[in-house]
Formats: structure tokens, sequence, C-alpha cells
């Protein structure tokens, strides 16, 4: 009855003309940038957080978390019309989602698309409303110990995840932390890293790393090799799939939904590794693993389910411990502290509107994407036909006035552009910047955590030894480090990364 009364809240909250307005904006801006390559969820939202200050908290995280879902769907329509993929998880769609186009089958591509992607998200939402309130009950008791290897195990899990190379992605968090701790110590008022800059006294702000990294970096590294587009067809005929056609994709959206619902909650990046570990699968276990490549529906139904379950059940970890699990939960955690609100078990009964509205605008936003896509498919393929030089200056101004808004400082500004370029110089060098974010929005939690726990223990670093579940923890970080190490396991992983390239 408590679960009911839970989810009554929740459809109280998410139907309110306030916030439904909010998750229709959301998902059509997430369709839109998954619809132009090469702005993405994490670049749009951070560009957006700024936004997010004049709205409450419940309606600013539905329109944020509607824009990440919405660009993993709309990344399949230039994946399928234009063989460019929007989103990075979309990579293995276009592989046989374009095939299917050439063919004149655009349409039960994406009508294929959209169906594995509700199916997923709805089964997702479900997970994440069954699982989070236990899990956050069973975070409820952890003490400072065990927070801070649970922390320490994420960074390891996304540092193991991230593409390229691991001494490379291991720099990245370190810097990451090294920059969580510049501004003013709030135990001692010791300044640190400032460089007698008395802007920098109250640290580097969230927003300044998001914009430049993934805002300005984004539009550098689109200026260096902008491509022309051109779209396969004008009109898209024939959405609705054929009786063949569903029976060939019911058990790999089963199994893509499945399997990313289970690889959304690892840090690092669940919805795109979801993505190519189902196509896999299903290449192997199909009867028509000879068609995969050259049109074959099962190679669109399963990456789709998988990166859309994926995606949505990366929230989890977000809102039961506040971990996040990948840059867009980093940024949505940095929107959850703008607000107000400290992100972890607390919020479900703290902020319950807030928890369970949240869950329930998933699955309504889940119904706009099918409601808005397959009709405005037009729109769609309209869009991707701008160019970039006409993108860029608009998505530069915004990021600039975005920055400036939050402090009226613009410092902020130069250092927004100081972040842009050292992600550009980063994305060069083939370090990807996401393990440095995520590094940072945990830094000044861990560090307050480890203090907190060697105060309780009067400076005894065993603490974190001698605790079950802490101990658990740092030896599976330790655990996945040694395996990802080991020689054949770095070469598979290094060969995985190099086909999804």
């Amino acid at each position: 009855m408590e679960f009911l009364g839970d989810i009554g809240l929740g459809l109280q909250t998410a139907l309110s003309l306030h916030n439904l307005m909010y998750c229709l904006l959301g998902v059509f801006l997430g369709t839109a940038v998954g619809v132009l390559p090469g702005l993405g969820p994490i670049a749009t939202i951070a560009m957006l957080l700024p936004v997010t200050f004049g709205l409450d908290a419940t309606a600013s995280l539905i329109m944020l978390a509607g824009i990440y879902y919405g660009a993993q769907y709309g990344g399949s329509t230039t994946a399928i019309l234009v063989n460019l993929p929007g989103e990075s998880s979309s990579v293995v769609t276009a592989l046989d989602g374009y095939q299917m186009a050439r063919k004149g089958r655009a349409g039960a591509a994406l009508a294929t698309a959209a169906i594995g992607s509700f199916f997923a998200g709805t089964v997702a939402t479900f997970i994440i409303a069954l699982f989070a309130p236990p899990l956050a009950d069973l975070a409820l008791k952890f003490g400072p110990a065990e927070y801070f290897s649970l922390m320490v195990l994420g960074l390891v899990a996304s540092v193991v995840l991230a593409s390229g190379s691991l001494l490379k992605a291991f720099g990245m968090i370190i810097l990451g932390l090294l920059v969580s701790t510049v501004g003013t110590d709030v135990n001692s008022g010791a300044q640190r890293f400032t460089f007698d800059t008395p802007e920098m006294a109250d640290g580097i702000s969230f927003v300044v790393i998001a914009m430049g990294m993934f805002g300005l970096g984004e539009i550098i590294r689109e200026l260096e090799h902008e491509s022309t587009r051109s779209v396969l067809m004008s009109k898209v005929t024939g959405l609705m799939p054929t009786r063949d056609d569903f029976k060939r994709m019911v058990a790999p959206i089963l199994r893509g939904t499945g399997l990313g619902s289970l690889l959304g909650i690892l840090p690092g990046g669940g919805a795109m590794l979801a993505s190519f570990a189902a196509y896999s699968i299903e290449k192997k276990v199909s009867k028509n693993g000879h068609e995969f490549g050259k049109g074959a529906i099962e190679g669109v139904a399963a990456p789709e389910a998988a990166n859309n379950a994926g995606a949505q059940t990366s929230f989890i970890p977000m809102l039961t411990l506040g971990i996040p699990s990948n840059p867009v939960m980093a940024l949505m955690i940095g929107a959850m502290i703008i607000q107000g609100i400290q992100p972890g078990p607390a919020v479900m009964t703290e902020q319950p509107a807030l928890f369970w509205g949240m869950i329930v605008s998933m699955w309504v936003g889940n119904v706009f994407l099918v409601i808005l896509n397959l009709p405005m498919i037009g729109l769609w393929v309209k869009m991707i036909s701008i160019p970039y030089r006409i993108l860029y200056p608009i998505i530069l101004a915004f990021c600039a006035i975005g920055v400036f808004s939050v402090n009226n400082a613009t410092f902020d500004v130069y250092l927004m552009a100081l972040f842009g370029v050292a992600g550009y110089v980063f994305a060069k060098l083939e370090c990807e910047p996401a393990p440095m974010l995520m590094a940072y929005v945990l830094g000044s939690m861990m560090e307050e955590y480890l203090r907190r726990a060697l105060l309780l223990s009067r400076g005894d670093p065993m603490v974190f030894l001698e605790r079950p579940i802490s101990l658990t923890m740092l030896l599976l970080a330790a655990a996945a480090l040694a395996v990802v190490l080991l020689p054949a396991i770095r070469n598979k992983r290094e060969e995985a990364f190099a086909e999804e390239g």
C-alpha cells in the first residue's frame, strides 16, 4: 500500500500541467540535440544548467532528465537516415538502420527504434520504482567509511569502462580530484590552489567546467572537421512494421532491455556499453546473424532497447546513493546541488514529491517521445541539414551568457574558455574528459567523508578495512583494476574500443 501511495504521489507531481510542460520541453530538446550531430546531451544539459536557476527543483530535474533519454532516441534518427549517429550510443544502430533505409525501409527502422525505446524505457522505469527505495534504505545505514569506499569503487569503475588508455583515464581522474580541491577549505579556512586570485576563493564553478569541457570543447572539435550532411530522403513512408518484423524484433528487444537495465547502473557510460554489448550478443544468438550489417531489424531493435534501458537505470545510483554513473548523471547531481538539495538516500524521505515525480515523469516522457517523434520525422530531417557554421555562434553565445549569469562575473567566462581549450587538447590527446567531470563532482564529497571517517576512528586508516561493507567495496575496486590490467583482458578491451571508434 505504501508503494501505491508513493506512485500516486509521483503521478500527482508528474501530471501537473507545470511539470508536464517541462517534461515535454525536455524530451523535445533531447530529441533535437540527439538529431543534431556534435551537440549531445552532455553539452546541452551543461548549457541549460543556468536556466534551471529560475525553476523549482522538480521541474528542472524532470526537464534535464527528459533531455537525456530524449537524446538517446533522437540519435537513432540520424543514424538511420544519414548514417551519422547523433549520440555515441547510436553508433551501432547505424550499422543496420542505415542499410534498412537504403532498401526503402527507413520507416520500419524508425518504428522499430521507437517501439524498442518505449518498451525498454517503460521496463526501466518500473525497475527504478521497485529497486530504488530498498537501495536508498540500505544506503541510509552507510557511514562515512562506506561512502568513501563506494566513491572509490565508482571512480575505479569509470576508469575501467572509459574508452582508450587506462593510464590516461586514471590521469583524468586525478586531475578532476585536484580541481575539486581549488578554493577555500571549509574546515581550516585556508585557500588552496587559488594563486592569490580572489575570484577563485569559492572554487571553480561546476557550470564553468561542464560548459567549457563539453560545450566549447565540442564546438572546437566539430569546427575542425565539419562535414557536409546529405539526407537520404526527404519523406519517410511505411512506418508500420510487418508481422514478420514484429516476430523478429520481440526477442532482441527483451534481451536488449534486460542487458541495458543491468549495465546502465555501472559507472562509466552504461547506455553506450549496453548498445554495443546487445548488438554483439544478438549477432551471435540470432538465426539471421548473416544479415547483420546488411539491414537486419534485430540490429536496430536490440541496441535501441539496450541504450534506452541503460540511460534510465543510470538514474538509480544517482537518486539513491548520490553517485553519478556517467557524465550526464554528474551534471544532474550538479543541478541538485545548485537547487540546494544534497544528493543521496535522504532525497527519497526529505523530497518524496521530487523523487517519485521524477520516476513517473520518465514513463510520461517515453509516451511523449513516441507521440512526438514518428509524426515529426519531416522536422527532424530538416534539422539535420542545418549547417554547423550557423549553429555554433548560437551555442557559443548561449554558453557565454549562461556562465556569466551564474555569478555575474566575466572571470567565469574566461575560465570557461580556458576549460574549452583544455577539452579540445584532451580530445586531441585521446583523453576522455568524462572521468574528470565525475571525479570533480565526487572529489569534495570524498574528501569530506574521508575526514569524517578518520575523525571517528581517531586517525586510524584501518577503519576502511575493518567495516565489512567498506572492505567489500575496496576489494571489488582492487579486483576490477587487477582484472583489467591482465594482458589478455587489456588487449580485448583495446580491441572492443577500437571497434567502437
